[in-house]
Order: structure tokens, then sequence, then C-alpha cells
């Protein structure tokens, strides 16, 4: 089988979403099994659970077809009867970014928390915007939903314990939204079951930076999964041969995850060499992203995306995302593309306005309105 080097995204800086699968996902993928998963009979789908299982240390996990599936599903577990309320980042994915799933699916009020510290979601801003009791005039908080990471920022594991343990205490659940929660174990070094240890549900997703097509997990106890295949049959995502599918999310486990930590490292290097041009980051790069502060660079992001276009790299908005095809070659030509346009800001007159508009997650003047 041929297939193309490097891949297409190896100049896509938009998102890790737009990595490829590799030859052997593609040749995992053709000596699947067959079996139908509607029925949990497919042995490629009940290895690749039983792996997350491991990994996260959670009695079950089931295949999810994306990881908003996931994330809805993951929250809807645990509700049962409006009124009641989720609690999470206002830059969340699971409510910016999900079609209004939570309204629509679990007829939950969402109550979004500006962290204090304009990065993360704490303890403090968690007991700040709880809502308790049994007061009619509101919708107790059921679920809280942390992201990690988010903005490719990590939450400090002893903050999440916090917020565990608080929430434990008054008997809400803790959802994860671990999309990116591979690249937070692989920068921090802490295996996946060290953050899952506080969470009643983590859905995490297999087509980002682990690179494979399709699909996501979740992860949780044996009765929530049992609930889960139910709720996941009703929204479609009954596949069958699934196989098909996990076969190549095994192969991203085995052959991907462990590339994430030299990714992180090389965002940070990236983060060090954009110094050195004054361009700064929105919040820190813990990860696979960094956020340019446009306005503290003084970097016109019109004329930036100009330059991607003439160094041949692809950039939508403020968000740099590396992953695992991303090249060497495709670093040095972004970074060729902001010095010229840190150049060309300088040099234009301050009632020059660009043609080119940013668009996608970053697109606001901060990284606080989607860095999902």
């Amino acid at each position: 089988m041929s297939y193309p080097k490097p891949s297409s995204a190896a100049n896509e800086f938009r998102s890790d979403t737009f990595t490829t699968p590799t030859p052997a996902m593609l040749d995992a993928m053709l000596h699947a099994s067959f079996g139908d998963d509607v029925y949990g009979e497919d042995r490629t789908t009940i290895d690749f659970q039983d792996q997350i299982s491991r990994l996260t240390g959670m009695e079950d996990a089931i295949f999810m077809l994306s990881g908003t599936m996931g994330n809805q599903i993951g929250v809807r577990i645990h509700l049962d009867q409006p009124p009641h309320s989720v609690l999470c980042d206002y830059r969340a994915h699971i409510y910016a970014q999900e079609g209004s799933g939570l309204a629509v699916l679990s007829q939950a009020m969402v109550i979004p928390v500006h962290p204090a510290n304009g990065i993360y979601m704490t303890l403090e801003d968690v007991k700040k915007w709880v809502v308790l009791g049994d007061d009619v005039h509101t919708a107790p908080t059921k679920v809280i939903s942390l992201e990690v990471t988010i903005g490719g920022v990590l939450t400090p594991m002893e903050e999440i314990r916090k917020i565990s343990e608080f929430a434990s205490s008054h008997n809400i659940k803790v959802h994860c939204d671990g999309a990116r929660l591979w690249n937070a174990s692989a920068a921090t070094g802490h295996p996946l079951a060290d953050y899952c240890q506080y969470f009643d549900s983590v859905s995490m997703c297999v087509s980002k930076g682990l690179g494979a097509p399709v699909g996501g997990v979740l992860a949780s106890t044996k009765s929530n999964v049992k609930r889960a295949r139910w709720l996941r049959k009703q929204l479609g995502g009954g596949v069958r041969q699934a196989g098909v599918l996990t076969s190549a999310a095994m192969v991203a486990l085995r052959e991907i995850w462990p590339t994430m930590k030299e990714t992180c490292e090389k965002t940070k290097k990236l983060g060090r060499d954009l110094a050195i041009l004054g361009v700064v980051p929105q919040i820190p790069v813990d990860t696979n992203f960094f956020f340019i502060d446009a306005a503290r660079s003084k970097l016109d992001m019109g004329i930036l995306l100009e330059q991607c276009a003439k160094f041949n790299v692809n950039l939508q908005d403020e968000r740099i995302a590396l992953h695992h095809q991303i090249t060497e070659e495709a670093i040095e030509n972004l970074k060729s593309a902001i010095a010229a346009a840190v150049e060309i800001t300088r040099d234009s007159p301050p009632s020059f306005v660009s043609k080119v508009r940013p668009s996608g997650y970053g697109s606001s003047s901060k990284m606080n309105e989607f860095a999902i």
C-alpha cells in the first residue's frame, strides 16, 4: 500500500485534528476483526476498551464516535431529572463548542465559570459558583466538568484533587473532558490513572494528537458504561464493525502517544524562539499549544496569515497547534512567517488594517473566548 510522505498535516498548525492515519493504522484497519459491536462481539473493540480501562484505572470503557459524543454522554449518565446544572470553565468545549448539547440532550443549565487566575479553574472558583441545596429558584449543580488540558494548559493535580473531594462531599459528580489528557500525561509523566482517580467519568479523543481517523472513548464504572451504551445507541453511535476504527486507535496508543512528550518540548522551544522576536503567549505553554498575544506582541494577525500563506504553513488565528506530523521545516517556515509579520506590522502605519482576518478558536484578541 502506498502512502504519501510526509503527511498532509506536515505544515498544519491550525489544529492537531488535522493529523492523518499512519501506514500502521491503515494496515491494522485492513486486518481488524469484524464482530458486531452493538452486540458486544467485536474482539478488537473489546481489547481496546479493556486497554483503556487498564490505563485509566476505571472499571469499564466504551468506544465513542467522537470526543463530543463521549463528553455529552459522559455528563448525561450522571444526570437524572431536571432542574439541574453543570458547572464548567466558560471556554470549555463541552459548553462552547458542542452545539448546545448540554441543553438539548441533558436539559441542563450551564454555569460557565471565569477562573479568577485567568488560566484554569480552582476550588475557590467552584465554591463561588456551585449551586447547592434545594431552593426552588435554582438548578442545583449535579456535575462539575474539568477540561484537561484547557488551551493546552495543565490544571495542577492537587487542584483537581481538591475539587474532586469537594464535589464528592456534596454528592456532585466530576467529569473530565480529557480530549488531550494524553498530552497532559505525556508532559507531566503522570500515568492516566493518576488523573482519572479523581473523576467519575473521563472522555478522551483518539482523533486529535493521537492521529487515529475517528473516535474517542468514555471510561467510568460498569453501571455507567452500561447506561452509556444505551445512550450511544440512542444517538446513532451504535457501530457494527467497530474494529475497523478501534484497530487504528490501538495503534495510536502504541505508536503516537509516546511521541507527545517530544511534541510538548518542541512547542516550548518554539515559544523560546518566538520570545526572541518579541512574540509572547496569552497563557502558559505547557503542552502542544501556543496562543499568540497579538496585542502585547505588537503583531497584526491579518499580516501574519498573509505571511503564512507565502511560507506555505497553515494557520487560522492566534492558536498554534503542534503535533507529531509537523515537520522541522514547517516550524522553521512558521518562525520565518512570524518574523516577517512582526517586521511588516512594525513598519505599517497605525491606521493600517489587513484585509485578512483570523477565524477560529483563537480568533479573539484573547484566548479567553474559545481556546479548546
